[in-house]
């Protein structure tokens, strides 16, 4: 018997059992919306208690794509749930959940399993779309507390944030805002409408909102924003211990991951955020003053870990500080949101790790990756590095669809703004060129080695940039093309960001086992964390296949020790956000056959290094910053210390792992240090708060003026000779967009006018209007031939029979060679 045929039958003997359903179907479709741009859909028909879901999304080319057959009951309880697709990277999904009889089964990637059920319950789905959230949402407020146990184990639990009027169309829509907590890492966040009916889920970076509806997006990612500041502003205070005296660690031993040498027992005293003393410890003997003094019990100080490869969010910061890490490097982000970040983290509003910015640059394709700024042209590309160097980032990282052609300048403009160039090789190129062009680093071994096993050819932009990587199971490393590039690597200083732990985790991890790299955290974390790891990413056609994953992934340890011995510079990063992959990418530079010593060395003392911080940082001496963690081994015994810190100390602050995991609902990897005397503590008060740059002033402006939005970015005023948008009262005069500039990423005319049409949209959206709100346009044709192809794109994005009056003429030539221009008129009351 077939999946499909198997999870059918069984919702086909529930659903007998129950009346039929009643009432009339209902159609909601979705815009998937990250960084101001659309990359997918969710599509849901309804008829009486059963629905459809299409879910798809495109993003950076890759992203779930699956049909779901969901049936609930009259209390809005899933009775029978069925999915079947393709998750993030294309690994097959089937999943099946049914109730008959009472008794629950369930059937996912994580696992199978039964349970008779005593009373209600919901059901984790473990490879679901955004449209679960609501089915969770609507069940709970069905029931007297808004909690429910869910399948396999757990509970979700609903609150009400607020009410608020979000914009819609000429008017504005009134949702009511709810929080889901409980079986992630995180809680999610939904908006329902007047009648119950789903309007958008949303975060800090992305929402999913019903179409049409777009324009609401902004408010929706602000009021995450908020919400999740206030949230971790409160953790922050309550996890930070900052001490208004001296304190003092007795009885540990000092590691300088320098040179791999251990000290005797010792005390190590800091004052303020400064390391004033390392002194020998004498037994029975406290230090003077009235600081606070902690028992290391004879265990181990180092310096703080590094991750040279995040994504910073508000939520990532206190999982790492748990696990040690008290530096890290963004390589990638969305603006707006990282700047607000790093103020709110100055402002001691949020708890985490030391950030470094890199500028994330990214080609314009149908594979476009969206963070940081998306090039169109080399020009753009250039504007980009200027921008970056002006908001002071030290890097430039580049990604897989940038042009390669590009590259040799704005390497050479990124050196001379003092940068250095990094990142993903593009598509269509290798790490030989890319390092002849300039580059200084390499991030991703895997994008290292496809220049050893794919062809130019060969589009690196779509998921082969992970399954090619089962052609290494036959590399040489001996041969000529991989040591002609270690000797350019060599010879111009080229450093590697490996991130081997998610290479392992993308090759290795299979459906319904723990993976090594997760198996010693993975027992502590939420349920559908634990469920969610235990998945597939790649397609198996057979054993063979298999053995091509497990036999690639051993050429890529045996490349880092390759690499490692002939003198290249090592980064170690995750592109995660948990801190446990940190623990697991030093572990497989051992197991890779680097010495335990070098590996903690690369995990604590090269990123510091290679930053420019080793004057403060990267060692425990008297007059550099206090940031180290206490360990109860010794890592240069059993590299597995590193994953149980005691206490983390970072600028000063101490945190202890313990009381960070037991708030994000993590059991405790190791208790905190005995304390011997009780220290002054003194409550850090956050700074006060700088007024908001778009607050509204005393006395509203009847001129208000808004930026240019080029890739999701506001460009600064000052830099242009126009505005985006101008607001005279209830009119917006929104500038002219354009789609099909010379060297675009298509020659196809409807791809023109579906980016102008885009482009219009985003910035009548940042001046607080939709599509139905605007008047008039003007359109501007390069080749009149085009008409009827732009009216076909141009009719989609408006409501049928209030379409704006428009005009259009030829022109002989438009701005920066593009093929199309639209000019329009909005209206919109001004709040």
């Amino acid at each position: 018997m077939t999946f499909r045929a198997f999870a059918t039958c069984a919702a086909a003997l529930f659903i007998s059992a129950f009346p039929a359903a009643s009432g009339q179907g209902a159609e909601y479709e979705y815009a998937i919306i990250q960084n101001g741009e659309s990359v997918g859909h969710l599509k849901v028909e309804e008829n009486g208690l059963s629905a459809e879901i299409d879910y798809y999304v495109d993003s950076n080319g890759r992203g779930p794509k699956h049909q779901e057959e969901l049936t609930i009951n009259e209390t809005g309880v899933p009775v029978s749930w069925l999915i079947e697709g393709t998750s993030l990277m294309g690994a097959s999904v089937q999943e099946s959940f049914a109730i008959t009889d009472g008794v629950a089964r369930w059937l996912s990637q994580a696992d199978s399993g039964r349970k008779e059920l005593s009373a209600p319950a919901l059901y984790a789905v473990n490879d679901g779309s955004p449209w679960a959230d609501y089915v969770y949402a609507r069940a709970l407020l069905s029931d007297e507390d808004h909690r429910m146990p869910v399948l396999p184990g757990g509970e979700i639990s609903l609150e009400t944030v607020q009410e608020m009027d979000v914009p819609s169309g000429k008017s504005v829509e009134a949702v009511t805002v709810y929080r889901l907590s409980g079986i992630d890492m995180s809680p999610s966040l939904l908006a329902l409408d007047a009648d119950g009916a789903l309007f958008a889920t949303f975060s800090e970076s992305s929402a999913v909102v019903r179409k049409g509806h777009e324009g609401s997006v902004e408010p929706l990612l602000n009021l995450a924003r908020d919400l999740n500041a206030e949230r971790t502003e409160k953790l922050a205070q309550r996890l930070l211990h900052r001490y208004g005296a001296p304190y003092s660690i007795l009885n540990v031993r000092v590691l300088d991951v320098r040179d791999g040498s251990l000290s005797a027992p010792s005390v190590v005293t800091v004052s303020g955020n400064v390391i004033t003393g390392v002194a020998p410890y004498v037994e029975g003997v406290m230090p003077e003053g009235e600081g606070a003094v902690f028992d290391a019990a004879g265990g181990t100080l180092m310096p703080g870990l590094a991750d040279m490869h995040s994504h910073a969010s508000a939520n990532s910061g206190l999982y790492y500080l748990a696990a040690g890490v008290t530096s890290t490097r963004d390589m990638g982000n969305e603006n707006t949101f990282l700047a607000s970040l790093l103020d709110r983290m100055k402002a001691d509003k949020v708890a985490g790790p030391r950030i470094t910015p890199a500028g994330f640059i990214e080609g314009r394709s149908p594979f476009s990756a969206r963070h940081g700024i998306i090039a169109a042209s080399e020009e753009e590309a250039l504007a980009a590095v200027d921008w970056y160097a002006e908001q002071g980032y030290g890097y430039v990282k580049s990604y897989n669809s940038m042009n390669p052609a590009w590259m040799p300048a704005v390497a050479e403009r990124a050196h001379a703004k003092g940068m250095r160039m990094i990142g993903h090789i593009p598509a269509f190129t290798n790490a030989d060129a890319m390092i002849d062009a300039g580059f200084d680093e390499v991030t991703h071994i895997n994008q290292l080695m496809l220049g050893w096993l794919l062809d130019v050819s060969e589009d690196t932009r779509t998921p082969l940039r992970l399954t090619g990587m089962a052609r290494g199971a036959t590399l040489d490393l001996d041969s000529d093309k991989v040591q002609s590039t270690v000797r350019r690597m060599q010879e111009n200083d080229t450093a590697i960001d490996p991130t081997a732990v998610i290479l392992e985790r993308l090759m290795l991890s299979r459906a319904g086992t723990v993976a090594q790299g997760d198996a010693a955290y993975l027992d502590h974390m939420p349920i559908a964390y634990q469920r969610y790891r235990r998945r597939s990413f790649v397609s198996l056609a057979d054993t063979a296949e298999d053995e091509a994953y497990q036999e690639g992934f051993r050429r890529v340890l045996e490349t880092l020790k390759m690499l490692h011995e002939d003198g290249i510079t090592i980064l170690p990063g995750t592109d995660d956000g948990t801190g446990f992959t940190v623990h697991r990418e030093i572990e497989l530079y051992t197991l890779a056959g680097i010495p335990v010593a070098d590996a903690l060395r690369i995990a604590a003392w090269n990123p510091i290094e290679y930053m420019g911080y080793s004057d403060t940082l990267g060692s425990i001496e008297t007059g550099k910053l206090a940031d180290f963690i206490l360990l109860s081994g010794n890592p240069l015994e059993d590299i597995n210390a590193i994953r149980a810190p005691r206490m983390v100390v970072r600028n000063g602050d101490v945190y202890f792992p313990s009381e960070i995991y037991e708030a994000l609902s993590v059991k405790p990897f190791a208790s905190p240090p005995e304390q011997l005397r009780a220290g002054p503590e003194v409550v850090a008060e956050p700074a006060a708060a700088e007024a908001s740059p778009d607050a509204a002033p005393d006395a509203p402006s009847m001129v208000e003026h808004y930026p240019m939005i080029v890739e999701g970015l506001p460009i600064k005023a000052e830099d242009l000779p126009f505005s985006g948008a101008v607001r005279v009262g209830n009119i917006i005069y929104l500038s002219g967009q354009i789609g099909g500039a010379e060297g675009g990423r298509s020659s196809d005319f409807r791809d023109h006018a579906v980016e102008v049409m885009d482009s219009v949209r985003q910035v009548a959206a940042s001046a607080g209007a939709d599509m139905d709100q605007i008047f008039k346009c003007t359109v501007m044709l390069e080749d009149m031939s085009n008409w009827p192809a732009f009216n076909e794109v141009y009719a989609g994005y408006f409501t049928k029979g209030r379409m704006p009056a428009r005009s259009a003429f030829g022109a002989d030539g438009l701005a920066l060679g593009a093929s199309v221009e639209v000019e329009c008129m909005a209206y919109a009351e001004n709040p």
